[in-house]
C-alpha cells in the first residue's frame, strides 16, 4: 500500500467526508449479519467462547472498527498511516462507551503497521503470557478490510498473508468498489489518484486469485451501491454523481 503521506495529512478531517461515512455505514450494514452468524457458529461449537477474534486491515480512523467492536470479543485494527491510528486511539480514549469494555479495558487494539507477514512481531502473541517477539502470533476467526484492496500493489501476496492470519475455519470479508469498466476511475477525484493501484476490483479475477492462494468457499457478491460525487472530472458539472457497486469478497481457511 502506498500514499501514506496523503492519509496522514487527511486523517484529522477524514471523518468529515460524507461519502466515507456513507460507504462505511453501508459496509457495516452488509457485514453485520455475517459477523453475527459467524459468532453464533463459534459459540455453538465452543460453549466457553465469548465471541469472535477479529483482525481489521486498513482500519483508517476506525469508522468500521467502532461499529464492529460491540459485536465481537476482540478486534486488532491495523493501518500503515500513523495519523489514522492516532485518530482511532483518540476516539477510544475519549469515548470508551463506543466499544466493549471490561473493567475499563477496551476490546480494540490499534496498531500502525503494513501487514506483510502473519508472524510480524508487532501482532499480538498467540499466548498472551508469552510476549517473546519470536513466539507464534495470534490467529483470527474473521479478517475484515474496507476500501483497501484497490490500494494494494501485490494482491496475491496480500491475500496469502491474510489466509495465514486465520485460524482453521476462519473467514475473510473484504469490501471494495467494483471495476465495472473505464468509468470506475471516477471513484477518486483526479487529485487523489496517487497510491491507487487499480480502479476497483474485477469480480471474476478476484475470485480466481482467492482460490489460487488457497481460500475455500469463495464467494464474491455485490453488497451495496454507493452514490458518489464525480464533479471534479472533465465533462461533469457541480453536483453530478455516479453509482458505484461494492463487492464483498469472502473466503475461508480449511
Amino acid at each position: 500500500m502506498s500514499g501514506n503521506d496523503r492519509f496522514n495529512n487527511e486523517a484529522a478531517s477524514w471523518d468529515s467526508n460524507p461519502s466515507v461515512q456513507e460507504a462505511t455505514r453501508l459496509a457495516f450494514e452488509t457485514l453485520k449479519p455475517k459477523i453475527e452468524e459467524l459468532s453464533r457458529r463459534k459459540k455453538a461449537l465452543n460453549l466457553r467462547s465469548t465471541g469472535l477474534d477479529v483482525l481489521e486491515v486498513g482500519c483508517g480512523t476506525g469508522l468500521l472498527t467502532l461499529r464492529v467492536a460491540p459485536l465481537i470479543d476482540e478486534i486488532v485494527a491495523l493501518d500503515p498511516a500513523q495519523g489514522m491510528i492516532d485518530v482511532l486511539k483518540g476516539k477510544i480514549d475519549n469515548d470508551t462507551s463506543t466499544c466493549q469494555t471490561e473493567k475499563g479495558k477496551t476490546n480494540i487494539t490499534p496498531l500502525c503497521t503494513l501487514l506483510t507477514n502473519p508472524e510480524d512481531s508487532i501482532l499480538p502473541p498467540s499466548d498472551p503470557t508469552n510476549p517473546d517477539p519470536t513466539s507464534p502470533r495470534k490467529k483470527y476467526d474473521l479478517i475484515l478490510s474496507h476500501l483497501v484492496l484497490h490500494h494494494v500493489p501485490d494482491l496475491k501476496s496480500f491475500l496469502t498473508t491474510l489466509l495465514h492470519c486465520l485460524r482453521p475455519g476462519g473467514r475473510v470479508a473484504l469490501t471494495d468498489f467494483e471495476d465495472f469498466g473505464p468509468e470506475a476511475i471516477k471513484f477518486h477525484p483526479p487529485r487523489k489518484l496517487e497510491g491507487v493501484e487499480r480502479h476497483g476490483i474485477k469480480r471474476g479475477w478476484i475470485e480466481e486469485v482467492m482460490r489460487e492462494v488457497g481460500f475455500g468457499d469463495v464467494e464474491v457478491t455485490v453488497g451495496w451501491t454507493l452514490e458518489k460525487k464525480v464533479e471534479e472530472w472533465e465533462g461533469h458539472k457541480e453536483g453530478d454523481t455516479m453509482e458505484f457497486p461494492f463487492l464483498v469478497v469472502e473466503g475461508g481457511r480449511a
